[in-house]
């Protein structure tokens, strides 16, 4: 058997690409979303990618990709704020959010018996990553990472002790804010091929994995990574000779990383 034979197809290579690409943002983004306990919140992202499509449908956007990161860098920044304010638990105000967010996009989407147009982005399909989207997956790669180098240090110290953080005249509200519209645009541009319904098992499952392992902070974002980028590949080579889908192929192999490391490391 030639194991390889999976990239001879043009639709295999760009799937293949989009996961190398976007599994390390995975690792990296996760890892901070474990460590400020944001898991809730990017659950509530993923879901509201049903509104974001519902909204470019009513405005007439050709390009669904378009008015969900539109949505959802405006939920992320709207999220922020009311939990900030709120004095209920934050975890109260995103499962309000998140549940009002699918409400209203199922509404729009099933108008007219129409929602099996959206019901693939439940479940993922990578195979049909087009150019296009690939070129909108370098463009939130670089701007990450670009990030990710001026900001890592401050977002840890906030994500450790945010007052502390303050004291030491470092623009909090920004930074959460700014992370939050990295988060919302990874999310989104992932959603077509991950689905809405796992999308936070691949943030958090690496990152928690890692953290099972880890002995110091690099070792704890190279492992994530690492754990992020095989299951991504794995999840494809395995999906597309099982004939299963491949975002719950990736999730599956993830899981099962995290039990390993559960075992063996004995952190979490």
């Amino acid at each position: 058997m030639n194991y390889l034979s999976w990239l001879d197809y043009g639709f295999m290579k760009n799937a293949i690409i989009a996961i190398l690409i976007i599994t390390p943002l995975f690792g990296i983004i996760g890892t901070m979303i474990v460590n400020k306990k944001m898991a809730f919140f990017s659950d509530a992202l993923g879901h509201s990618a049903l509104t974001g499509i519902a909204v470019g449908v009513v405005c007439g956007i050709k390009d669904t990709t378009i008015s969900m990161l539109i949505f959802a860098i405006v939920f992320a920044l709207l999220l922020n704020k009311i939990s900030k304010k709120s004095t209920a638990s934050k975890d109260t105000i995103i499962s309000v959010f998140s549940s009002c967010s699918v409400a209203i996009g199922l509404a729009i989407l099933s108008k007219g018996g129409n929602f099996s147009e959206y019901s693939s982005l439940l479940v993922g399909d990578v195979l049909s990553i087009t150019r296009k989207e690939i070129v909108y997956l370098v463009m939130i790669f670089v701007a990450t990472i670009i990030f990710w180098i001026f900001a890592f240090n401050q977002l840890n110290a906030v994500a450790i002790h945010k007052t502390l953080a303050k004291s030491k005249n470092m623009k909090v509200e920004i930074l959460e804010n700014l992370f939050a519209v990295f988060v919302a645009l990874i999310v989104t541009v992932s959603i077509k091929w991950v689905g809405i319904l796992i999308i936070n098992a691949l943030l958090i499952l690496p990152a928690a994995s890692s953290r099972n392992l880890a002995e110091n902070v690099r070792e704890y974002h190279l492992f994530a990574v690492i754990i992020s980028v095989f299951s991504g590949v794995l999840g494809l080579w395995v999906s597309y000779y099982t004939n299963v889908a491949t975002g719950p192929m990736i999730v599956i192999i993830a899981s099962v990383i995290y039990f390993a490391t559960y075992f063996v490391g004995g952190r979490e």
